[in-house]
């Protein structure tokens, strides 16, 4: 149904839906709880990906390069390397990396146009996934979808175990008298691995991304902490809407007879509170950018810019500080060191199935929620005046 035909009156003629972020909604505890030790939170897609925990580390430069990757790998998730990025496009992207973070408010945009002039090298793709392979871990790896085509054949035989073709909004059907339209059906026909796209907010739009055979999608359009494309363009829908209706399509592609999709929430948690509500939400995985960029694993140890920032007519994105703040181990596994939901993200989710009485995500995925507004305030005066836990933000 559209938002003509439900939801609220906006003016004369005009209707729009109610739609909910990670701070308007809460949890009801089940009837009866689990010991979250005894929980499975691992996340499958297909017979040949698996992982132990449900989370990817977004395709973000000042996050992900083949270090972190690696150390996020043998943690028991995955980090995507962004292929249109600094590290296929310089043999050492250290030196870049460094002059980005340190650049001022004032010029920052200006370094992230100059720095990603440098064409992308093929070899350097290779390189990066096989370094990644090498140390015994599966490798994601992110195109463009211009981009897309012409690197599937690169990318496998480099190694990797899944394609991300990522853009601001994807769709199954795409008009241009300009450049070529890719076709997913022929991708994902050339592809022995499984091809994740996004990104996608709308429930029909994902059904058809469906119909063409990819094993993942990722949800959400502007809602990452470094991401301005809600202001640049006025596009975007709250997470944990979002993130319903694209389960609705994963749910309804099922029934149809069509293979389970990964529903992949994309952006927007800042804690586990937000990473608990994404998988209640209907989120088979998240994918997490600023968190990790946290890390002191990280690229930038301390930066995040998102992947749109240094587009060179229409930037939709700014470089923040984080600052380093744990061990990547803290942050997914931990033991956390505050108390702030910043850490731990993995021993949230389960603490949460086991509250809910869940035995794993997909029972989760069912779980009942409310509409909370002031979930994150009631009660938490002292906190927030002695800006300490909740009161942190």
């Amino acid at each position: 149904m559209t938002g003509e035909q439900s939801g609220l009156e906006i003016g004369i003629g005009r209707r729009a839906r109610r739609a909910y972020g990670f701070d308007e909604v809460a949890l009801v505890p089940g009837g009866v709880t689990l010991n979250p030790d005894e929980v499975d939170i691992s996340f499958a897609m297909g017979d040949r990906f698996r992982l132990d925990i449900p989370v990817w580390g977004a395709a973000m430069d000042g996050v992900v390069d083949v270090d972190f990757a690696i150390a996020m790998g043998k943690l028991g998730g995955v980090a995507v390397l962004n292929l249109d990025g600094v590290h296929t496009r310089y043999a050492d992207s250290r030196p870049i990396i460094e002059r980005i973070a340190a650049a001022d408010k004032a010029t920052v945009n200006a370094v992230l146009k100059e720095v990603y002039r440098e064409p992308v090298k093929p070899q350097l793709i290779t390189e990066r996934i096989k370094a990644i392979k090498a140390a015994g871990v599966l490798c994601a790896v992110s195109t463009v979808p211009a981009r897309a085509d012409e690197r599937t054949e690169l990318v496998q035989k480099a190694g990797a175990d899944v394609l991300v073709v990522q853009g601001t909004v994807l769709t199954a059907r795409h008009s241009s008298r300009s450049y070529h339209q890719l076709a997913f059906e022929d991708l994902v026909a050339r592809c022995d691995i499984p091809v994740v796209v996004g990104n996608c907010v709308h429930y029909e739009t994902a059904l058809e991304l469906m119909e063409t055979g990819i094993a993942g999608i990722l949800v959400g359009v502007g809602p990452g902490a470094a991401c301005t494309t809600r202001g640049v363009l006025g596009v975007g829908v709250p997470q944990v809407t979002a993130t319903a209706d694209i389960a609705a399509a994963r749910d309804e592609y099922m029934r149809r007879g069509g293979m389970r999709v990964a529903v992949i929430t994309d952006g927007g948690m800042r804690i586990g509170a937000d990473v608990c509500k994404a998988f209640a939400s209907g989120a088979d995985a998240v994918m997490i950018g600023t968190p990790l960029a946290g890390s002191e694993e990280s690229a930038s140890k301390g930066y995040n810019w998102g992947m749109a920032t240094p587009d060179p007519n229409l930037p939709r994105g700014t470089r923040i500080h984080v600052g380093t703040k744990a061990t990547l181990k803290e942050i997914l596994l931990g033991p956390a060191r505050v108390d702030d939901g910043s850490q731990n993200f993995a021993g949230a989710v389960r603490s949460a199935l086991g509250v809910c009485g869940a035995h794993d995500i997909a029972e989760f995925q069912h779980v009942d929620m409310v509409i909370a507004p002031s979930i994150t305030s009631e009660g938490k005066s002292l906190q927030q005046s002695q800006h300490v836990g909740m009161g942190k933000a």
